[in-house]
């Protein structure tokens, strides 16, 4: 009787105790657990959230040969132009419309000037002034062109930068980068700026775009300068600029901007809309321009490479032919490709081969030979979010341990 009152009386005890330290302790600090948006399931459940889904195109279409566009229902014809490379891309959302030998590497001539901006502008203000060193205007190409910077003259930083957009002077570069860390640095500094914008076909030898060995960019990074350079403000007002007064000591004398589309001239008819960005011509490059429109609430942005056909003004045509193109399949093409950075810093190789991996790595974790990295993943979570189990079952042993000693001691007690 005394035994089975004993054994009654701890198990009654252990499972009181049990209840008690299974609940939870109210204040007490709980330990995270997973997100509810994305619960752990098994591999391949049938009730595992679907990933969303990819906004753009395989970027790889951009490496394909021949021009790239997926037209949906109502599209217009995509030109033909006659450039060796060219883009059309929307400036807002980064979306590549159509492209053709997107990622050809080319001498990119003064279109080169943009990256230029986009690494030297934030270094000075506007109206900072700069009295002009003889050594800053050492080792000019032969043939540059030039806005007429003058030693021992002072600028304003502005007449700087309006010397570099409208008259694309390679003088005014060259003092702009001896302001910014000196020609050597400057390259280098273009070409990390280059890579932070995931442009990974352009190398930079000479900052002004003049014609070396080894210096190439593609219509695919120009378009990613000229989309980053129209999201500038103060790139955006020298890019745009039609016509401004250059100093020449006490008197000024009126320049232009080369860029026909935004002037009209040499029979050249003006685009509507067009914000400028910027034109270029070597002898090795042929003809470039990176152009950006605005058509109410959508702003495109073209780039194109060295035309073969229709003289040194076909540039501009066959920007304006791409301009209205992108203008009409607006909502009527899927894209082909993104001017968006890529994620890792190392550019869009490594994000190739990033994707490639994860592809691998899903097709591993649906097959039958897939890894124990889910249970294991769960074990851990369940060891820090959840009631640990091994303390409730130690006091429960040692409550029956404490049980049996005494049914043992009241055996040994004599009986009255």
């Amino acid at each position: 009787m005394i035994v089975t009152s004993a054994l009654r009386l701890a198990a009654a005890g252990s499972a009181a105790m049990l209840l008690v330290l299974s609940a939870p302790v109210t204040g007490a600090a709980t330990p995270p657990r997973p997100p509810a948006a994305a619960p752990l399931l098994a591999p391949g459940s049938a009730t595992e959230p679907t990933p969303p889904a990819r906004r753009f195109v395989d970027p790889a279409r951009l490496d394909r040969p021949g021009t790239q566009v997926q037209p949906l229902a109502g599209a217009p014809a995509v030109p033909s132009p006659s450039a060796l490379s060219w883009v059309v891309a929307d400036a807002d959302t980064g979306e590549v419309l159509a492209a053709r030998a997107a990622h050809r590497k080319l001498p990119p001539a003064s279109t080169l000037k943009t990256l230029f901006a986009l690494t030297a502008l934030p270094q000075h203000e506007a109206s900072e002034r700069h009295t002009v060193a003889d050594e800053e205007l050492t080792g000019i190409g032969e043939g540059s062109s030039l806005v007429g910077v003058k030693e021992g003259y002072t600028y304003r930083v502005s007449d700087l930068w309006n010397g570099v957009f409208l008259s694309s002077g390679n003088d005014a570069v060259h003092v702009l980068a001896s302001m910014s860390g000196g020609w050597e640095s400057m390259a280098r500094q273009m070409q990390e700026k280059a890579r932070s914008l995931g442009a990974l076909d352009t190398h930079v030898v000479s900052p002004d775009g003049y014609d070396a060995p080894g210096q190439v960019s593609s219509a695919y990074d120009l378009a990613v300068f000229g989309r980053a350079g129209v999201r500038d403000p103060e790139f955006t007002r020298y890019c745009s600029t039609a016509y401004a007064d250059f100093p020449a000591g006490s008197w000024s004398y009126g320049i232009a901007n080369t860029n026909r589309l935004l002037t009209g001239a040499d029979g050249v008819g003006r685009y509507p809309g067009l914000i400028g960005v910027k034109n270029g011509y070597t002898s090795n490059a042929g003809n470039t321009l990176v152009a950006a429109a605005r058509r109410g609430d959508r702003t495109l942005v073209v780039s194109v490479m060295n035309p073969q056909s229709g003289g040194g003004l076909a540039v501009y045509e066959e920007a304006r032919e791409l301009l209205d193109w992108g203008f009409e399949a607006a909502g009527r093409v899927r894209p082909v490709g993104s001017l968006l950075p890529p994620t890792s810093p190392e550019g869009r190789a490594e994000t190739k081969a990033a994707g490639a991996a994860d592809a691998r790595a899903v097709s591993v974790r649906g097959g039958a030979g897939a890894p124990a990295a889910g249970p294991a993943r769960a074990g851990a979570i369940a060891e820090t979010g959840g009631p640990s189990v091994a303390l409730p079952l130690s006091l429960v042993g040692s409550a029956c341990a404490a049980a049996l000693v005494l049914w043992a001691w009241r055996r040994r007690v004599p009986r009255p």
